[in-house]
């Protein structure tokens, strides 16, 4: 049985369920996927076609009798935004059966084939008329990144439909990287790490070892400098299997590291393995933000230095956290280890929601943890500098690789929710949904219901259980201090933060239930003293949710004016956060002096809005992050 999931190692702690076992029923990431194939998908099809990214297939199948070159729209590596939507659409349509997004699917793949060379070689900016040659510019051309994205379409396009004329297009770009860059071909590598994870998760999908080899030499090849330039962006400065942390661009490192987790699984490669552990347990304790947010700089999109967390230059790209996404995901299935979900969790509901607006339609490529000013909102009719995206979100960008990324996360969000083993199902994320699948040779059926994270309660029933003994085990989250576990017969268990197991499903009737009720309050965060950016400052987190101020929640005040009181603890009601505050007006001049001010400010009881829903109402400065008075 194929099982319709994105990674499928052969061997590991836990097995991934498929779409096809886990099904969204409710809840907030069930309206997300809803939203994403009714708005996002379609949206981010309208402006490649609009930009002519699309098109650019069009001119390379045309030509020119006289060879003369086309008039290319798009940045160099805008093939890969057209591949990155085409496995949004193929998990959508395995997810719907939507028949007119299925006919768009056969549309975008006459279009990207026509534009194929008969080698395999296939690309809109290079290798053409006019055009430079192939794979001369290794460090930026971004070839190898966007067959990596045409690759991982293809998995989806296999696993959920079957061997087509897209995946045929994908093999014979995979068996023309291995013809062009294995032993005695181009020994280097793509400035973009992407190629690795695709190549080791496509021979998984087909079969090959060939690309499970190609995959591994690239790996390999990183920190040999075969780049030209500035080997730490490109993680071309070390050796993969010697790095300490995660450095560079952030999501090529992650890229990286999640390619290099796929060989170093396969080919029981421990040592690789373990090193990537070890640049991942560095990177979440030093390199990482409140939110989950990875790549503190917007220099160069990268990380900073060991806890250079400024919360005001954050890039935190959302492409990085769903770098930071493939890398856990990844982690949780080599090893078990249910702390890798707490990170999903935090970076799914602060970073990935938040990334795009409700109405699926526009986006943010940067999540800063502070915007100091109120900037006026973005024109809805062009595409706007990346750069300049952390106030508000954008229908599009000049460099657009996050609306589709996103798309096609979205999309396939039920992979991340739960697992199995030859013991039973464990589940890392909670949401509404059906889980059906087969422990040990045996069915084995659970219904998931709850309204986290507005509530703590997750109740899970046994639907079907047709084997023996079984546990059902759920992750609790390192926050969770004093959740609690009711079982079947009503007993309350008093349960620590990690993975909780419950046994002895064959004694359970079908419908009985338990549930585990963890304490989603909100409570006042302090930041390792280490932190120098917000020394003296503190957030607020209610479950796995990041709460911030906004300007608009302070009628009259300033932001930067804003202390706090972390003595009185946050209180709830009408369904928003409070806390104690106080609003000062200091004195313009010289901000030094011999002595702290007198001034105690003015008391207000300040609401807080989810991080995820900054920018929802209108232009307003934000802070995650709040001085304490």
């Amino acid at each position: 049985m194929t099982v319709r999931t994105p990674v499928m190692p052969s061997t590991g702690a836990l097995r991934p369920l498929g779409t096809e076992e886990v099904r969204l029923t409710g809840g907030h990431w069930s309206e997300r996927q809803a939203v994403n194939a009714e708005a996002t998908i379609r949206h981010c099809l309208h402006w490649l076609e609009e930009l002519g990214w699309i098109a650019n297939f069009d001119r390379v199948a045309s030509g020119d009798p006289a060879g003369r070159p086309f008039e290319r729209a798009g940045r160099e590596f805008s093939d890969s935004e057209i591949y990155k939507l085409a496995e949004a659409m193929a998990w959508e349509i395995g997810r719907t059966g939507d028949e007119a997004l299925e006919e768009q699917f056969v549309k975008l793949t006459n279009r990207i084939g026509a534009a194929q060379h008969e080698d395999g070689y296939l690309s809109t900016a290079f290798g053409n008329p006019g055009q430079e040659p192939r794979y001369t510019n290794l460090e930026w051309g971004h070839e190898l990144y966007c067959y990596g994205h045409l690759i991982q379409a293809a998995v989806a396009r296999l696993r959920n439909h079957g061997e087509d004329d897209f995946v045929r297009i994908a093999r014979r770009v995979a068996d023309h990287v291995c013809d062009t860059f294995g032993p005695g071909g181009i020994e280097r590598i793509c400035g973009h790490a992407e190629i690795e994870v695709a190549l080791a998760e496509f021979s998984r999908a087909t079969g090959e070892p060939r690309y499970l080899e190609q995959a591994r030499l690239f790996i390999e090849r990183h920190g040999q400098k075969t780049l030209r330039e500035n080997g730490f962006y490109y993680q071309d400065d070390v050796a993969v299997r010697d790095a300490d942390v995660l450095r560079g661009h952030a999501v090529r490192a992650l890229y990286l590291s999640s390619g290099a987790i796929d060989v170093a699984v396969e080919t029981g490669d421990t040592e690789l393995l373990e090193a990537v552990e070890r640049q991942w347990n560095r990177t979440v304790a030093r390199r990482t933000h409140l939110t989950g947010g990875m790549g503190s700089q917007y220099a160069d999109e990268a990380f900073g230095g060991d806890f250079a967390l400024g919360p005001d230059r954050a890039y935190a790209e959302s492409c990085a956290g769903i770098g930071a996404v493939m890398t856990a995901w990844r982690l949780t299935l080599a090893t078990g280890e249910a702390r890798h979900g707490d990170m999903i969790e935090r970076i799914a509901w602060n970073v990935l929601s938040g990334a795009v607006a409700p109405d699926g339609r526009a986006f943010f490529y940067a999540n800063p943890l502070h915007q100091r000013t109120a900037d006026p909102e973005p024109p809805t009719d062009r595409a706007l500098n990346h750069v300049r995206a952390g106030g508000h979100r954008a229908q599009w960008f000049d460099v657009s690789c996050c609306p589709t990324n996103l798309a096609r996360t979205f999309a396939q969000f039920a992979v991340y929710v739960a697992t199995a083993n030859d013991s039973g199902i464990q589940i890392h994320q909670f949401t509404p949904c059906t889980i059906d699948t087969e422990v040990d040779g045996a069915r084995l059926a659970l219904t998931v219901e709850t309204n986290y994270p507005e509530d703590g309660r997750i109740t899970v029933r046994v639907d079907a259980n047709e084997g023996g003994d079984r546990e059902i085990t759920l992750r609790v989250p390192a926050w969770a201090q004093g959740a609690k576990l009711v079982h079947p017969d009503g007993s309350v268990h008093d349960v620590d933060p990690g993975a909780v197991s419950v046994g002895r499903i064959a004694d359970f009737a079908p419908g009985e239930e338990f549930h585990l009720d963890l304490p989603v309050a909100p409570r006042w965060t302090f930041p390792d003293p280490r932190v120098d950016a917000v020394r003296g400052c503190a957030a607020v987190e209610r479950g796995p949710v990041v709460l911030c101020a906004e300007s608009v929640d302070l009628p009259g005040g300033d932001l930067d004016e804003l202390t706090v009181d972390t003595a009185a603890a946050p209180v709830e009601r009408d369904g928003r956060v409070y806390i104690a505050a106080q609003v000062h007006d200091r004195a313009e001049g010289w901000p030094y002096g011999t002595a702290t001010t007198d001034d105690d400010g003015k008391a207000a009881e300040l609401a807080l809005q989810p991080f995820r829903l900054r920018a929802t109402r209108g232009p307003a400065s934000m802070r995650v992050w709040l001085p304490i008075g």
